[in-house]
């Protein structure tokens, strides 16, 4: 084997081109080897491929075989010239603007060669596409070996990723619950061939309950989607069946604590107070309204408080004090609903109404009656933590948002009961009961019991986000 080693092999003297080898001959590479092109290659790519060349064309230009060229028609349509067609040249073209449909591109067929077996210069008129042309022969010259469209790119599927709060997992779902202040921070956002939308649960902070015969507190605002893939009844009718898109980034949640009670009789704050907001990127549910000690209207919140005694003048029990309005401020769909109203006979039979669930209103109160609290709304828990109950507890059916009792400061009264979602039952004699933690459910009412008679403090809310993270 003959051997030879030099740094530069130059053209002779107004020759311009160097040839190596003759037609026929093999040249190798050996492994280890590497070539550097600082110039132009061109005739490089494999039978049907082309090698990219990344300037983009804007205008009339003439295409050289074995390259691939980005062509923006932004500006108006325009021709490109093929090569002449030689068995296995090959070219290739991409609307780098997506314009083509606006603006053609046209294919100069240089002369007698044909494109599919026609002498007609083809036009591209898609948006978007991308072609690669070989030529092949004299009766079918250049042939379209492949074509695509960018959009084509999205079926790649990408799923949401995503830290923070407890993490559970249920069949191909990701649940984060969340019971305190935290961050959803998104590390993926996904795209729709995978997932690109969360569902969530989002109950606020119930209000608390009035003191002495006090009507029960509001349920805390409660907000649901549903757009993944849970079939009713397997999730509240108040869902909404459109979820929230994330994007990359952090998203800070808020757990609304609940409400404080009233106190009955002794100094202090006898109403019960509003439960606070808790938030999730762009959903906010609101308190739950607190209930009240003296004659007066229920307070207005997530869903309302419920209203106690009656309102001056006139007889006593003629002139109820209306439980407060719920879904305030208003969403759709709602986020809760009013309290029941109050009763008053003026001397031992002040009643409390029930606070409003997100699921009913409150019961009114009677005579020597309190008002029972508005029943919440229900999730499935299996069901909201993976599509179709794939797993999770048995009987998980879950209530949040029920309403608080209302009391009453007739000894011998019935006190309203507790809505199932973690509402406090109203009392007489003694303090009202507290709504569940994290479930947004009202405080019950306070008893008749001498001294400092509280109604119950308002349930805490809790914020659970679910998202579709493997198929």
């Amino acid at each position: 084997m003959s051997e030879i080693k030099v740094n530069k092999i130059s053209p002779r003297t107004a020759c311009g081109t160097t040839t190596l080898g003759d037609s026929g001959d093999t040249f190798t590479i050996p492994a280890g080897v590497s070539i550097t092109n600082s110039g132009t290659a061109s005739g490089f790519g494999a039978t049907g491929a082309v090698s990219w060349n990344t300037t983009v064309k804007t205008s009339t230009f003439t295409a050289v075989a074995g390259e691939g060229y980005f062509v923006d028609t932004t500006s108006g349509g325009f021709t490109v010239n093929l090569p002449a067609g030689t068995a296995g040249a090959v070219v290739g073209f991409k609307d780098y603007a997506n314009t083509f449909d606006t603006g053609n591109l046209t294919l100069d067929l240089n002369g007698s060669d044909k494109a599919g077996g026609s002498t007609g210069n083809p036009v591209l008129t898609e948006e978007g596409v991308a072609v690669t042309l070989v030529f092949i022969d004299s009766t079918k010259g250049w042939l379209v070996t492949d074509s695509g469209l960018q959009s084509e790119a999205s079926e790649l599927k990408l799923y949401i990723a995503a830290t923070g709060g407890t993490i559970t997992c249920s069949g191909d779902y990701k649940i984060h619950t969340f019971t305190g202040p935290g961050t959803f921070c998104v590390s993926c956002a996904g795209n729709a061939a995978g997932s690109n939308t969360t569902d969530y649960l989002v109950v606020a902070g119930a209000g608390g309950g009035g003191g002495y015969g006090g009507s029960g507190g509001g349920a805390g605002g409660f907000r649901l989607s549903n757009s993944t893939c849970m079939p009713a009844p397997l999730t509240s009718p108040l869902a909404n069946p459109t979820g929230v898109p994330v994007s990359v980034q952090g998203y800070s949640i808020v757990v609304g604590g609940g409400g404080s009670a009233g106190i009955g009789h002794n100094p202090g704050p006898k109403q019960g107070c509003q439960g606070s907001t808790s938030t999730f990127s762009t959903i906010s549910s609101a308190g739950g309204g607190g209930g009240k000690n003296s004659n007066v209207a229920g307070g207005a919140g997530g869903s309302g408080g419920g209203g106690r005694g009656s309102v001056a003048p006139g007889p006593a029990s003629a002139n109820p004090s209306a439980g407060g309005a719920g879904n305030t401020p208003p969403v759709s769909p709602s986020q809760g609903n009013n309290g029941g109203a109050g009763f008053d006979g003026r001397v031992t039979n002040t009643n409390g109404g029930g606070g409003g669930g997100a699921g009913a209103v409150g019961v009114d109160s009677g005579s020597a009656v309190g008002g029972n609290g508005g029943v919440g709304s229900f999730v499935v828990q299996t069901g909201f933590a993976g599509c179709n109950g794939t797993t999770g507890p048995v009987g998980s059916t879950r209530y949040f948002a029920g309403g608080g009792g209302g009391g009453t400061d007739n000894g011998g009264g019935t006190v309203g009961t507790g809505g199932s979602g973690g509402g406090g039952a109203g009392a007489t004699p003694g303090n009202g009961n507290a709504g569940t933690t994290n479930t947004g459910g009202g405080g019950g009412g306070g008893g008749n019991t001498p001294g400092c008679v509280t109604g119950g403090n308002g349930g805490s809310g809790i914020v659970i986000i679910r998202y579709k993270f493997q198929n």
